[in-house]
Order: C-alpha cells, then sequence, then structure tokens
C-alpha cells in the first residue's frame, strides 16, 4: 500500500517564509477535519474516483465534525471530470410548502429568532439526495461502501480533537434548549473532554439504514417519516410530502476569463460566482497587483470591487427559479468598465454612496468545504453547510443528525439585515419551494485547458472574499497553494462599512488605509479555505491552519 501522506497544519501569522503544501501523485484530500480527510483518502485508493471519495468525505464530515457537516442541511458540488465535461449539483435546503413570506416577523412587524433557533428554522435537507445524485452520475463505487466509513464512524465512535470537544461546548448555548442535542452532544451538561471517545448510535443506525437503502429512505423511508413526525411535534414545517418531493437540480455551471487562466465557478442561487467573475474583471484593468500582496493599494483597489458587488448582491441575486437573475447584465464588459472608473485610486469611497446597478427590463462561519482530486484528473469541490454553527441546535429525535436554520438565508424581512449582517431584497423574499441566496462558491481554475486549482471556503458572505483573494495569490502574485491559502485576508461586504482585516496586516497597513478613508476592523481569522493546485504532475493540497484542516495524499 502506497504510504499515506498527512499533513495536520500549523497556524501562522503573516508568512515569512514559504509555506509547503503536501504533494501527491494519485490523489489529494483536503477538509476541515483528518478523520473524514483519511476516509477520503482511502476510498481513492480502494479504486474510487474523485466524486466517490468527495461523497464519503462528506457523510464522514457529518458525523466528525456536526457544527457543519451534515445530513440535515445542504450544499454546493462542483465538478470537472477528466474528459472535460462539467457539473453543479445544487442540493441546498428548500422552503417548505407551508412557508411564508412574513413568517419570521411579529404582531408590530419585527423579525424574530424563529429564522434562526429551533424547528422552524430549517429549510428541507438536501444533502443525502444531492450526494446520491453524485455518487450514480459520477461515481464508480457503491453507495454502500461509500457510506460505511462514516456509519462506523458514528457508530464505533472516534477520540474527539480539542477543538471539536471546545466547539460542541460552545455551541451548547443554544443547543442546551432541545433535549436531543443536549443529549447527544452535550452529554446532559458533562460536557466531553479532548480525547474521550465520541459514539453517536442513532446517527450510526441512521447511516447504517441509509447505506442498505440509499437515499430514499432519507426522503421517504423510516427516516422520512421519523423527521417529518418530530416536525410535527415541535411545530416544525417540514412535512413527509417536503421530503418526497425533493429534488437535486443540475445547474450549468458559471464560467470567465481572468489573465488568461478559465474559472468555472458556482450559478445562482449561489451569489458568489457571478461575484468572483464581476470582482476579477474590475480588477483585471487595474494595476493594483503591482504595489504588491499586503500592500494598502492592493486592499483598497480589492476591497473596492467587493464593496460594488455586495450592493449589488443586496438587490439582483435569488433563486433562478424563482426570479429573473441579471446575471449577464452583472457580468456585462461596460457595466464592469463603469465600476471600475468610479474607483478612486486613493480614497475608499463610502459605502453610502454606492447603490445597486439599476438594469431596465429585469451564510455562518459554520459552513465547510472540501477539495478532492484523483489521478485520472477528475476535480470536485463541494461547499455545504447547515448555516449558522450547529444549525438551528436542534437534533432530530431518534436520528441523531443536527437540522439546519437555513431559512435565515432568506430575507425574513427584505431589507432589513440577518444574522451575517447581509442586507437582502425582494428577489431573496421568502416563498414555499424555493432556495435561499447563498455566498456558497466552489470553484475551480483551469488552465491552458487543464485544472490548475480547485479550492472553495466557508464563512458566510466571507466565503466569496476569501476564494476570491486565494485565487488572486496564486494568480497575481504567484504564490504557491499553501502560502496562498495561509496569507491574511481582509473583508468587506458594502453594508455595514467596515473593512475587516485579520491580524497579520501590519499597522502600518491598516493606519494608510485609515487614511484613505476605511474604517478597519481587526480579527483574528476570515475563513477556512480547502484548495488543491497541479504543478507540473504533482498534486499539492493545502489545508487551512486556521481551521486545523488536513491535506492528505497518495
Amino acid at each position: 500500500m502506497r504510504r499515506l501522506l498527512l499533513l495536520f497544519a500549523i497556524a501562522t501569522a503573516l508568512p515569512v517564509w514559504s509555506a509547503q503544501p503536501v504533494r501527491a501523485k494519485n490523489g489529494m484530500v483536503v477538509s476541515v477535519e483528518p478523520h473524514a480527510t483519511e476516509v477520503g483518502v482511502k476510498i481513492l485508493q480502494a479504486g474510487g474516483n474523485a466524486v466517490d471519495a468527495a461523497v464519503a468525505v462528506g457523510l464522514a464530515l457529518a458525523v466528525t465534525h456536526p457544527s457543519a457537516g451534515n445530513l440535515g442541511g445542504g450544499g454546493f458540488m462542483l465538478v470537472r471530470l477528466a474528459d472535460g465535461r462539467t457539473a453543479f449539483l445544487d442540493f441546498r435546503e428548500r422552503a417548505p410548502a407551508a412557508a411564508s413570506r412574513n413568517m419570521y416577523l411579529d404582531s408590530n412587524g419585527k423579525a424574530t429568532q424563529d429564522s434562526t433557533l429551533g424547528y422552524r428554522a430549517s429549510g428541507v435537507p438536501g444533502t443525502v439526495r444531492g450526494l446520491d445524485l453524485a455518487s450514480q452520475k459520477f461515481g464508480k463505487l457503491p453507495w454502500a461502501q461509500l457510506v460505511r466509513p462514516a456509519a462506523d464512524l458514528a457508530s464505533k465512535g472516534y477520540a474527539l480533537s480539542y477543538s471539536e470537544a471546545n466547539s460542541m461546548r460552545g455551541g451548547g448555548r443554544g443547543m442546551e434548549r432541545f433535549p436531543e442535542s443536549k443529549r447527544v452532544f452535550l452529554r446532559d451538561g458533562k460536557y466531553y473532554e479532548p480525547g474521550e471517545t465520541f459514539i453517536q448510535a442513532d446517527l450510526g443506525r441512521t447511516l447504517d439504514r441509509i447505506a442498505r437503502l440509499g437515499a430514499k429512505d432519507f426522503y421517504e423511508g423510516e427516516t422520512a417519516t421519523l423527521l417529518a413526525k418530530d416536525m410535527q411535534e415541535h411545530g416544525g414545517l417540514i412535512t413527509l410530502a417536503d421530503l418526497k418531493n425533493y429534488k437535486t437540480i443540475e445547474r450549468q455551471p458559471l464560467t470567465g476569463k481572468y489573465r488568461g487562466y478559465d474559472i468555472i465557478t458556482a450559478p445562482p442561487p449561489s451569489s458568489g460566482g457571478v461575484g468572483i467573475l464581476q470582482m476579477l474583471g474590475v480588477l483585471e484593468g487595474t494595476d493594483f497587483a503591482k504595489a504588491g500582496a499586503g500592500s494598502a493599494t492592493a486592499v483598497h483597489y480589492i476591497t473596492e470591487a467587493m464593496r460594488h458587488f455586495f450592493a449589488d448582491r443586496s438587490e439582483h441575486l435569488g433563486d433562478p427559479d424563482f426570479v429573473k437573475v441579471p446575471v449577464t447584465a452583472l457580468l456585462e464588459p461596460k457595466y464592469i468598465l463603469k465600476i471600475r472608473g468610479s474607483i478612486d485610486p486613493e480614497k475608499a469611497t463610502p459605502s453610502s454612496q454606492v447603490h445597486a446597478a439599476v438594469f431596465t427590463g429585469h451564510e455562518s462561519n459554520e459552513t465547510t468545504h472540501f477539495s478532492v482530486a484523483d489521478a485520472q484528473g477528475n476535480v470536485v469541490a463541494v461547499t455545504y453547510t447547515l448555516n449558522g454553527g450547529y444549525g438551528s441546535k436542534v437534533t432530530a429525535t431518534g436520528l441523531g443528525f443536527l437540522l439546519n436554520n437555513e431559512m435565515d438565508d432568506f430575507a425574513p424581512k427584505p431589507g432589513e439585515a440577518n444574522m451575517y449582517g447581509l442586507i437582502q431584497g425582494e428577489f431573496n423574499a421568502i416563498q414555499p419551494g424555493k432556495t435561499p441566496l447563498s455566498s456558497m462558491v466552489p470553484t475551480i481554475l483551469m488552465r491552458d485547458g487543464k485544472p490548475f486549482a480547485v479550492l472553495g471556503s466557508p464563512g458566510g458572505p466571507t466565503i466569496i472574499n476569501t476564494v476570491l483573494e486565494v485565487a488572486i495569490n496564486m494568480i497575481d502574485w504567484n504564490m504557491n497553494v499553501q502560502d496562498a491559502v495561509n496569507w491574511p485576508r481582509f473583508h468587506h461586504q458594502w453594508m455595514p462599512d467596515q473593512l475587516q482585516m485579520e491580524n497579520g496586516y501590519s499597522p502600518d497597513t491598516v493606519d494608510l488605509l485609515t487614511k484613505r478613508g476605511y474604517t478597519v476592523r481587526r480579527v483574528g481569522a476570515q475563513g477556512e479555505c480547502a484548495a488543491i493546485r497541479f504543478n507540473n504532475g504533482w498534486l499539492e493540497g493545502a489545508a487551512d491552519p486556521r481551521s486545523g484542516g488536513t491535506a492528505a495524499g497518495y
């Protein structure tokens, strides 16, 4: 058996030397959690392709990274096959049939916490259906073989890391309100300690049924029946009919170009792909990169591009099955030229002076991303989520998995900020069966017709800007993939009008940006990127030191 290469990423500040990625020839998996990463590599070693490994990693993370890995949530999968075919699977959560526009407003018209906490916060989960479709269409190995490692991790248990034990303890502020969550994840107040074996018997049984009976069990079988019953007994909206009617939607990936690279990325209902392409289009016509990575000038130009996109996001993006999303207009060269021309090279533009475009005719930090590549040239990028950390804080009775609070990604009250401070408009108002707008943006970069890099990130609205910055680091500043992931990040989302910067930036840079008119807020960490680069026959995996993620190959 070929040697398994495993890296536990070490936290760094502003890089002063080049950090090295994990290198392998035959396959690479990068995820936030080592057990899940190892599951993916073993699937590759057993003859599975990148899609098989991605499915197995997604299921394993539902066990070993419960704050974001999930069966009760949803997400996106971007696939680029060795033969050149591409696919985008939208298995995002959807509003139940009983959902209504004003369901989260009280008698005074004010938004309540019901969109973030409790049974009513959950959209119809899509993860199991999405992973099942990916396996059927693109995988090689039997479905049961992909589910079994996750089922074993749940039923036999695994040793909790320091970060996972502390994460569960921290999540207790909301989970303690719900008996099943308190029992499973908080041990009724006797918190799990690092190194203890964490066994999830109910989740193991659920995964065993899914392994034997397929995704149909989750949407029509015993699991579906128990989930619908639990919802009914606790005032939730998801019914057996909602589950049975759930379908994964296959969409056409968005594509674009930047400095000779081809970009394959996420279409609506992701806002991220439009954002990546618009912001890169704005930047391509400037000399921002000449100022150097980390310079105040470079940060200024990139931030102005961010500010303009997030203004457009607030008004024009939503579920394309319900509203007409003006993708072409948002990416039209004349409009991008107009944005570029509005940037003052020396001063920040106050967000109060930036408005969404007018066209005629018209997400939590606890998401997670993983990237997979195999020896044949197949690449997969998956971002999926429960939305907030531990989702709605509700664990489905007798089933062992947490439920999402994805309904907050709609605009519970159009024009007002959600839990991430994002202002969202009418395009993202709640309707039955509708998919909430997302920031998740799994992305593949191509050069000369071959994969160059695959990447993605969690982090609510910071997802888009994290992916943007890591791509720029590799393309414009020629960083290796690990340096590109490690490099300090920043974020601006139009409103609130503040520039969020990691502590790795120097006080001098912050001072220069403040003098340009920015309100700077320092933060410890932004997002978590899992990236793979293709380099002269080597697969180079970069885990993110911010999360303790892992890269492994063989």
